[in-house]
């Protein structure tokens, strides 16, 4: 959109590295624009926290503390993704909508919690569901969008001795994953459904599903834990963001994910 303005350094939005630095930049500005905003505005509503008492020392000195401050973390996410993101790739999409779909589920609790002061906010069972759907939509879209594929790594000996790696020369469709720090580390799901016969790879499917609901419930659930421990959301959500960029960027670009002996994930990188 830029470009067609020939706007100076417009072309520099077209290298997904520069793109990257503009969102870190632009989400660190509204996070400290806002935040002290919109905390001042919870704490003048008496937005406070109400803990339910585990019997852990120093846990109980998180009441009071403004809730519903994860819309500070979702509104710095959303807003530079929005401005400096591909809304055409399909990754891009599904944390979007993942993302809000899970940060309404917090909203719910809290909003429970405050409104009719009850402790435990929203029922388990109903935030289990919630995460659940999330991670049906997140897996029913792996397996049935084109635009997820998959570049498999290849290892074959050199002329030197050497052990180059290699790429399937087209993109396929597979419920396979890479296990990190394992030689010859690609999982096929569809190992496991052996069994199945001409039906292994839908079945394996379902299985990489299901495992996909398994991944997003647990990492959902774990910064449940760690925030209403001691309001430590902010800290456990940066560190999985670092560790997802880096894990996104690298699988994304081809020179990388072969230094590194990964399947090449095109799009991913966005």
């Amino acid at each position: 959109y830029l470009s067609q303005y020939d706007l100076p350094g417009a072309r520099l939005m077209g290298y997904i590295s520069f793109r990257a630095a503009a969102a870190l930049i632009l989400s660190i500005l509204i996070a400290t624009i806002i935040g002290r905003r919109i905390i001042d505005r919870l704490q003048l509503m008496q937005v406070g926290e109400i803990v339910r008492n585990l019997g852990i020392e120093g846990q109980m000195s998180k009441t009071g503390t403004p809730t519903m401050g994860g819309v500070i973390i979702i509104i710095a996410v959303l807003v530079p993704c929005l401005l400096v993101g591909n809304l055409t790739n399909t990754y891009m999409l599904l944390m979007i909508v993942s993302t809000l779909m899970l940060g309404a589920l917090g909203f719910l609790d809290d909003y429970k919690k405050i409104k009719k002061h009850n402790k435990d906010g929203l029922k388990g069972k109903y935030k289990i569901v919630g995460q659940v759907v999330v991670g049906l939509i997140v897996g029913l879209t792996m397996y049935l969008s084109p635009d997820i594929v998959v570049n498999e790594n290849v290892e074959q000996p050199a002329t030197d001795g050497e052990i180059e790696v290699l790429y399937k020369p087209t993109a396929e469709k597979q419920p396979i994953t890479t296990i990190p720090f394992v030689k010859s580390n690609n999982l096929n799901y569809a190992w496991f459904t052996q069994w199945a016969g001409e039906h292994a790879e839908t079945a394996g499917w379902i299985l990489f599903i299901l495992v996909t609901i398994f991944v997003v419930a647990a990492v959902s659930n774990g910064a449940n834990l760690t925030d209403g421990l001691d309001g430590l959301a902010t800290g456990s959500s940066a560190i999985i963001g670092v560790a997802l960029a880096v894990m996104c960027y690298l699988g994304g670009n081809i020179v990388y994910s072969s230094y590194l002996n990964i399947m090449y994930i095109p799009g991913s990188g966005e």
